[in-house]
């Protein structure tokens, strides 16, 4: 069977799923700054964030979607694979996470791997001769690069794997049986320790110190990240929690963008750029993933067909803002107005969000990084890649 038929296979073959509860982390969080006014044009972004993709991976040389997926379906993880098939009929995550990493309209495809590669291409070689001299070059890429873009992949989907463990302490009888959701843990820890150990060698391969403590960096960055946003959420109080702009920006990079500004600064690295490419390969990163975070925080506020159930956390991008502009105390108060027999209402919350300036300024912090962005890539000489990198972020920055 070949390895596409596999993958359109095994959405069937995991089964169905309800969706994840009572997580033991909270959504992270994106870096939000000074807004700035929108430079693009609508006329240049693309209509669909498929079609963007779909041409950039022409431009890389072959489909990125399922890069990660080709150590999934390794021979090492068929065992884990079996089990994973005794948690169908379950409410455990991991069902889900697992469906996600085959297929997503949207949010799954592999951008941050795709991203990695098209600066690579974007940047082309050093001058220097030395410039990876022991890789071949495809398509305008190193093989050395394409390796990286894979272990960045491999690194995210450990981590979305890990953050499927459920908290055990917070189940209810609703939930299932304690021990399907003990199972499910463990495997989700497995599996995406096994992730790990496979971007862990994958580094080492490579044999470029700087390249390996820039990804190290990374994910102490997401660890640290996640630990974060845990203590705050673990408090009893901490939907109220004001957390700060300062604060807010901290976490976010922590956990969304660090790992796509250090991987695109990595593949700078790889091809011998000097120091100034590579900050600017970081700052199209760190922008990007701003972007893209806003864009997801948004996507309950802007939403045309929004079921009334739909939650939503409460320090995302528009809620912190909101918050900013009404002040400490008027936001408590709207809180407790939302609250209905010690449940919130997010359908009541959410209208009150949307007529204050939270989602708006979101907006336009939104474009404003993607300005940031499309600043960093001045200095990349004019491409197919580079206009494909430009693409990417009109399109996460378009909401009309």
């Amino acid at each position: 069977m070949s390895l596409r038929q596999r993958l359109f296979r095994l959405p069937r073959y995991l089964g169905a799923s309800g969706s994840p509860r009572r997580l033991w982390w909270s959504p992270s969080l994106d870096t939000i700054s000074l807004v700035g006014s929108w430079r693009g044009q609508s006329s240049r972004s693309p209509a669909h964030w498929n079609q963007v993709v779909s041409e950039a991976e022409k431009i890389v040389g072959y489909p990125t979607s399922f890069m990660s997926l080709r150590c999934l379906l390794s021979d090492e993880l068929s065992n884990i694979a079996m089990q994973v098939r005794k948690l169908v009929g379950t409410q455990h995550p991991l069902l889900t996470t697992a469906r996600g990493l085959v297929y997503d309209s949207r949010h799954n495809l592999q951008l941050r791997g795709l991203v990695v590669l098209l600066i690579s291409k974007a940047a082309g070689p050093s001058s220097m001769k030395a410039s990876c001299q022991n890789y071949d070059m495809v398509s305008g890429i190193y093989s050395c690069q394409r390796s990286l873009a894979e272990i960045t992949e491999l690194i995210h989907t450990a981590l979305l794997v890990h953050r499927g463990i459920v908290n055990l302490n917070e189940l209810q009888s609703s939930d299932g049986p304690l021990k399907d959701m003990q199972f499910g843990n463990k495997i989700a820890i497995l599996s995406g320790d096994f992730l790990l150990a496979n971007a862990c060698n994958g580094l080492a391969l490579l044999q470029n110190t700087k390249v390996v403590e820039l990804l190290a960096s990374a994910l102490m960055d997401l660890v640290q990240g996640v630990y974060h946003e845990n203590s705050t959420s673990a408090k009893e109080n901490y939907i109220t929690d004001d957390i700060g702009i300062s604060t807010w920006k901290e976490q976010t990079f922590l956990s969304h963008g660090a790992l796509l500004a250090k991987s695109c600064q990595a593949a700078m690295e790889l091809a011998k750029h000097g120091a100034e490419v590579q900050d600017m390969a970081f700052q199209y990163g760190k922008h990007m993933a701003m972007s893209h975070k806003i864009n997801s925080d948004l996507q309950p506020f802007i939403k045309e067909k929004t079921s009334d159930s739909t939650t939503f956390h409460l320090n995302s991008a528009p809620v912190v803002l909101h918050q900013e502009f009404l002040g400490r105390d008027l936001w408590i108060k709207q809180i407790g107005e939302a609250q209905e027999k010690g449940r919130l209402d997010y359908a009541k919350l959410r209208e009150t969000i949307k007529a204050g300036k939270g989602v708006t300024s979101a907006i336009d912090l939104c474009r404003y990084h993607g300005n940031k962005a499309l600043e960093a890539l001045e200095s990349f000489p004019p491409s197919e890649a580079r206009s494909a990198l430009e693409n990417i972020v009109f399109a996460v920055t378009r909401f009309s």
